[in-house]
């Protein structure tokens, strides 16, 4: 009897460790959950980017050059755009047969003539690989040309870990970029009105130019835009290499995300997750109008300085950095100057990125000497004390 009864103390301590344990690792698993997101999210690299601070939000193996895929477009996109806006003018495109392509495709025919603005519009809907191979011999003369005119861009952009081959996207030795590179990329793309207004698109309608009459529609295949009301725009790509791999941007209450997944079986629900993270720790706030009382020495003027006062600071993206703040105030003002008048402004940076600025008014009339003999002291007066100042300095 006593060995039965040790028996089961034994076995409810057994339990009792076994529920203690497993409290103890859900505990774990939540708190690092909260605090990375990594349990959840099944990509192998993904980068979660404010575009308003230029500042990674969550990352994992952000800096692995891995194959995009499709994501891809997204550089032959802005090259389009970019060549378009700067001939302004939008060019026909003959299709020809060595612009076709395996894999996603617009599905133009041999001798049909199509507008670059649409061929684009086209590509960025259902990924086509013909329209990518058209743009790219539009543009560069060949892929290979293409593929040097995105290189240049990228190092333009300073996409450190990013090399192009293809202008689609497929499988190529040395094609590679990273997730942050792709982040970093999109924010400079979303920039652009009729980059933005292509990939925010849900459809666009191309009216052919040859032959005369017909038109088709496309689809975009970011279910994003359909399922998550703050996307407003991004691009989806596939290959067996490159796994799936997207691209999206959402913007809520001024905070502008962008959102890269690379090799992720389940891209649609973590970019989903990932932008609701972003959103509850990013937040658009008023900079700071803690400043110092600041005076500029007037010449002139009745008052040897004035006083002045700082107007609406701007709101600026906080949640991670802090702000920087530049202040642009002449070193000296000439009288007669009015209170209101605006007499500098103060510039506020996060991380680097410009964010916004204040303007600086005086905050005190200041009339014109009355003398004009003490005008001219003044004058006199001011530059020998700067000369001072500086003799000062050097000693």
């Amino acid at each position: 009897m006593k060995s039965f009864k040790s028996l089961i103390k034994i076995v409810l301590c057994i339990a009792a460790g076994i529920v203690l344990a497993s409290s103890l690792a859900f505990s774990v698993s939540s708190e690092e959950s909260d605090n990375n997101n990594d349990n959840d999210v099944s990509a192998f690299a993904y980068c979660l980017y404010c575009a308003n601070n230029a500042q990674n939000v969550a990352a994992k193996n952000e800096n692995v050059r891995l194959p995009p895929a499709s994501t891809t477009k997204i550089m032959t996109a802005i090259l389009g755009i970019e060549a378009q806006q700067a001939d302004d003018t939008d060019i026909n495109i003959t299709m020809t047969e060595d612009l076709y392509a395996e894999g996603s495709s617009m599905y133009l025919n041999s001798g049909e003539v199509v507008r670059l603005s649409d061929v684009i519009g086209g590509m960025m809907m259902v990924s086509g690989n013909d329209a990518a191979n058209a743009i790219a011999k539009t543009i560069g003369g060949s892929s290979e040309g293409f593929a040097e005119l995105m290189n240049q861009k990228a190092r333009a952009l300073e996409l450190h870990d990013t090399h192009f081959v293809t202008p689609s996207g497929l499988d190529a030795n040395e094609h590679f970029t990273t997730a942050y590179d792709l982040a970093r990329l999109m924010a400079y793309c979303m920039e652009n009105d009729e980059f933005r207004a292509v990939v925010s698109s849900s459809s666009i309608t191309v009216d052919f130019v040859l032959p005369y009459g017909k038109t088709q529609t496309y689809y975009n295949e970011n279910k994003l835009l359909r399922q998550y009301e703050y996307c407003i725009g991004g691009k989806t790509g596939y290959t067996d290499l490159a796994g799936r791999t997207l691209v999206s941007c959402a913007e809520k209450d001024g905070v502008k995300l962008i959102c890269v997944t690379l090799n992720d079986p389940n891209d649609w629900n973590d970019h989903e997750q990932l932008f609701e993270y972003g959103f509850s720790v990013m937040s658009m706030t008023e900079a700071s109008t803690v400043t110092p009382q600041i005076c500029i020495d007037v010449v002139g003027g009745e008052e040897d300085s004035v006083e002045t006062t700082v107007g609406q600071p701007p709101l600026v993206c906080q949640g991670t950095g802090d702000v920087q703040t530049h202040f642009e105030v002449p070193p000296f003002l000439y009288a007669p100057i009015t209170k209101g008048q605006q007499v500098g402004s103060i510039k506020y940076y996060t991380n680097g990125v410009y964010a916004g600025k204040a303007d600086i008014f005086a905050a005190e009339d200041i009339e014109l000497s009355n003398s004009k003999t003490n005008f001219i002291e003044n004058i006199v007066s001011f530059y020998l004390s700067c000369w001072d100042k500086h003799t000062l300095k050097e000693h």
